[in-house]
Order: C-alpha cells, then structure tokens, then sequence
C-alpha cells in the first residue's frame, strides 16, 4: 500500500476528527435549555447546520471534481473554525443559526465533500469500503473526546468560551491538513487488494454524469433511502442528553454521547469492511431494519443501561450510512464524478437532519414525550430498509454522452 496514500487517509482522518464537533451538538442544546430556549428552538441552530451542510457538500463536490482538493478543503476549515469564533459573541438565536447554522455548517460540507472522492482515488476500487469506513470513524470519534472537553469548558466558563476554543483549535489542526491533501498523479495505478476484486472493479462505470445519474432509478431510490434512513440517527445524536433526562432522569448524560460516538464510529468502520464482503446494499438494508426495531423500543429505555444499548444501536444503525453510500455510488456511478454525484445524493442527508431532529422537538414540546418521533422515525427507516432492497446491484446507469 503506498505511503503516500497512508498519510493521505491519515490526514483526512485528523480533519474529520475536527469538523465532528457537530456530534457534540447534544451537550450544547443543554446549555441552551438552562439559558431558557425551548427543545425546538435549541434543534433549530443543529438543523440548519445540517441543511447547510448537505447542500455546501453538493458545491463543493462539483468544485473539487473540476479543480481538485486542497483549495476547497483549505477554505472548507477556514469557514468552519471561523463560522464558531462567530457564533461565541453572542448565544441569540439569530446568531446562532447564522454563525454555527450557516458558516460552520457550509465549513463542514466543503471539508467533507473533499475527503472520500481524495481518498478512495489514492485506493483501489476493492478497498472503498475500507476506506470510506475509517474516514467516517473518524468523524464519528469526534464525538468521543469533543463531548467531555465541551462539558468540561461549559462547566469552567461559558457556552461562549467555549465555542470560541472549539473554533480556534478546529483552525489550528485542520486548516494545516488541508494545505498537504491533493490528489494523486494522473498516471497513478494503486495495488488491489485481491485478483479478484481486481477484475470486478473493471466492470465498473467511472465516468457517469450528474445528469445521467439522475436518470436512474437507483438514484431516486438511495436518496429517499438516505433520508429516511437519516432521520433516527441525527435525531438521537441532537436530542440524547435531554431524552436522558426526559426518560431516565439523568441529569449529566454526557456519557452517552461518547457511548453514541463509540458505536457510531466503531459501527462504521465494521460496516465499511464488511460491506466489502457482503456487499454495500445488504449491508445497509440489514442495518435500516436493525435500526427500525431500535426506535420502536427507545421508549421503553430508561435506565443507562437500557439508554446505552439504544444509543449503541442507534450508533450502528446510522454510522453505516455514512460509511456505504459512498461505496454504492461509486459502485453504481464510478469515481470521476464521484464528488458531484454523492453531493447531489448527500441532500437527502440534510433532509434526514431537518426531519428527525425537528420530530422530536415538536414531539416533547407538545406532547412532553419522545415517543411519537420514535415511532415515526421507526416507521421512515423501515421505508427506508424496503427501498433499498427493491435495488438491483446489477443495474447499471447509461453511459455518458459528454462531461457536464
């Protein structure tokens, strides 16, 4: 395996474990109930977050297609360490929404869009899985060391310092990574993995257009897949603090952040790899119906142990999201436009995030509870699980007339 290619995924790794401080978005909506805001007004910052997030990623992915990497991933950590300095000068919805929802949050989709494409095309097609399963651990790890360190400076200081630190350090660590991310050679041949593989990925389109993608019906069918599969995990990762309380009386539930990050991320990685094995959509379709069970129980957890499975499973269930869409589209679509199309596919992720986060506030602020976001949430992931078993691996979209 080449050197270069290891410091390369290394890299995006160390940038990812940077922008995940969106995971930690739990540990902030707490300190903005104590501040007074209702549960849909402290989602409202996290969801625009991820709308902007989505449709930036869609941007940027077209941007790096056509002029490489570093300089959108370089303006890609500028924006989002910027976009939280911001956000700590005032702790007003306005701003908030503004700052974090907006500039952080289109910081974030222009770091993301260049990190897969970049990555898998230093690999060989037989280890996509691989690779798009450690990129999303590490975003997902974020979460694991950035919820006790936000708990921590919220505790000794304010939410405002601490969105101040959390957006230097994001400047200090992942603004230098980006300025070392390019693509490889244009002669570059990387090793498989397997003879066999090998020959399979062969037979795999890799000039597919945005255009031509969308008129595939596999397409239409991953992206509802996408959003509906998304909108259980985003809405646990935003609300699981306060459903601790809500559910078991837990009043510092910090810890089941970094439980949620643990599986989400450990779940990404054993995904990823075995999508490798099995294939990526049996992969994802067992994961969909593992997750609609979940939902369907969450209700009933209320004690840590109980909140900790559900949020493990919860973790599993939405951490391969991320790590095998990327691996179906580049299946099904190839790699040359890859940051096009999985930005175009990636929206769905941004409407998953409006949908599952705002579920639930309306639900506990009318109704005091949680449980009919689970429920429907249960109700779109098992939608989501039938979608994707109605694809076909085998189909193939028409070939490319010309290069948009």
């Amino acid at each position: 395996m080449n050197n270069k290619a290891i410091r390369i995924l290394a890299a995006g790794c160390g940038i990812n474990l940077c922008i995940g401080v969106l995971y930690t978005w739990s540990v902030f909506k707490n300190a903005l109930i104590d501040l007074g805001w209702t549960h849909t007004q402290a989602s409202l910052p996290y969801t625009i977050t991820i709308v902007t997030l989505s449709f930036a990623l869609l941007v940027a992915g077209r941007i790096q297609d056509q002029f490489g990497p570093k300089k959108v991933l370089m303006l890609g950590t500028l924006t989002a360490g910027i976009g939280m300095m911001l956000s700590s000068l005032s702790v007003s919805p306005i701003n908030l929404c503004l700052s974090f929802g907006v500039l952080t949050g289109t910081g974030i989709g222009f770091s993301y869009a260049c990190l897969n494409p970049t990555a898998m095309k230093w690999f060989h097609s037989s280890r996509k899985g691989m690779v798009n399963g450690t990129l999303a651990t590490a975003f997902g790890l974020a979460a694991l060391y950035l919820a006790p360190l936000t708990s921590f400076l919220i505790t000794k200081f304010d939410l405002q310092v601490s969105l101040r630190i959390l957006g230097v350090g994001l400047l200090v660590i992942a603004f230098p990574l980006a300025c070392f991310f390019t693509n490889p050679p244009l002669d570059f041949k990387p090793t498989a993995a397997k003879a066999k593989q090998k020959s399979q990925a062969s037979k795999q389109s890799d000039d597919t257009v945005w255009r031509d993608m969308l008129a595939t019906r596999p397409f239409y069918l991953l992206w509802f897949a996408y959003a509906f599969g998304a909108s259980a995990g985003l809405m646990i990762i935003a609300n699981i603090t306060t459903i601790a309380a809500e559910q078991a009386s837990i009043m510092n539930g910090a810890y089941l952040v970094v439980a949620l990050a643990i599986f989400n991320s450990g779940g990404r990685l054993a995904t990823g790899l075995l999508s490798d094995k099995i294939g990526a959509l049996k992969t994802l379709s067992f994961a969909m119906l593992l997750q609609a069970v979940n939902m369907l129980l969450f209700s009933q957890f209320d004690s840590s142990f109980t909140l900790i499975i559900g949020v493990g499973l919860a973790g599993i269930g939405y951490g391969t999201l991320l790590a095998v869409f990327p691996s179906v589209i580049a299946d099904l679509y190839g790699l040359k436009n890859f940051g096009t199309n999985y930005g175009i596919l990636y929206t769905a992720w941004g409407i998953g995030g409006f949908i599952g986060p705002m579920l639930a506030g309306w639900s506990v602020d009318t109704f005091g509870h949680y449980d009919l976001a689970y429920f429907l949430c249960a109700a779109l992931v098992f939608v989501a699980a039938i979608l994707l078993l109605r694809i076909k691996p085998t189909e193939r979209p028409i070939q490319a007339t010309n290069l948009i």
